[in-house]
């Protein structure tokens, strides 16, 4: 093999180059991922004194704490690596696995609890669109399982693991976008606030393929995959919650989570 490439055949001045700019640009991504959760819990979570926050059970207590632990843990294990602490790295990422599975699990049980404390409200306004509002926590935790699950098996491919990881945090970003102070999210139709949620949370991706494409000159293959996966179900549960069959399973699990 040429002394000039490396081992998936990419030239070496290339390869030098993504590595070099690795630390800052997963660093960077992390960072801006860190401040759009913070901006978006912060007036009702972060700021409202986190466990005196009003929130509606303590299982979104304990919710809200594990996301916090994870966006932090992320962005640390990015920044153990950044300074060369890798065995550090290596032994969290035990404990974020663990984390993870935790964090599928409350978010299935947040969404099921909101569905009938929403069902249950005579005042709330949008009874038609509970199907919908409960595909998209369930949809949020697929994708974040799947990613993580693919991530941690690829832990010994560093450039796949790491971007397996980061989109796999970007998916769970939609609740915290759905929450910013700016009026466009919050004035006008749910179904076009959701839409625009969604434009923001998909912007999050370009960076990722902008980097691959300075940085490789192609798009890496973890990046494609990932960020087509999350793409795919966050846009197809949009057809699939106004169907029949969706619309009986909610009622289905209203009746049995009551």
């Amino acid at each position: 093999m040429s002394s000039t490439t490396d081992v998936f055949n990419r030239p070496a001045s290339i390869s030098l180059a993504g590595r070099r700019f690795d630390n800052v640009f997963f660093s960077a991504m992390a960072l801006l991922i860190l401040a759009t959760v913070f901006l978006g819990f912060a007036h009702s979570y972060y700021l409202a004194g986190i466990f005196r926050a009003p929130l509606p059970s303590p299982i979104v207590h304990i919710h809200g704490a594990a996301m916090s632990c994870w966006i932090l843990l992320f962005t640390t294990q990015i920044c153990l690596v950044s300074v060369g602490r890798v065995d550090i790295h290596r032994r969290l990422g035990i404990a974020g696995f663990m984390l993870a599975c935790l964090m599928v699990l409350l978010g299935a049980w947040v969404g099921t609890a909101q569905l009938v404390r929403l069902s249950a409200d005579p005042k709330f306004p949008y009874a038609k669109f509970l199907p919908f509002l409960y595909i998209v926590p369930l949809t949020d935790d697929l994708i974040f399982a799947t990613l993580i699950f693919v991530g941690f098996r690829l832990r010994s491919n560093p450039a796949a693991h790491k971007r397996l990881m980061l989109i796999a945090t970007i998916a769970l970003t939609g609740a915290a976008i759905g929450r910013w102070p700016f009026a466009f999210l919050h004035n006008g139709r749910p179904l076009s606030i959701l839409i625009a949620e969604l434009a923001i949370q998909f912007a999050f991706l370009l960076p990722i393929v902008g980097y691959d494409l300075w940085s490789a000159r192609k798009i890496h293959r973890a990046t494609l995959w990932a960020s087509t996966f999350l793409i795919l179900l966050e846009v197809i549960k949009f057809p699939i919650a106004f169907t029949p069959g969706w619309r009986a399973f909610t009622t289905w699990v209203q009746y049995v989570a009551r």
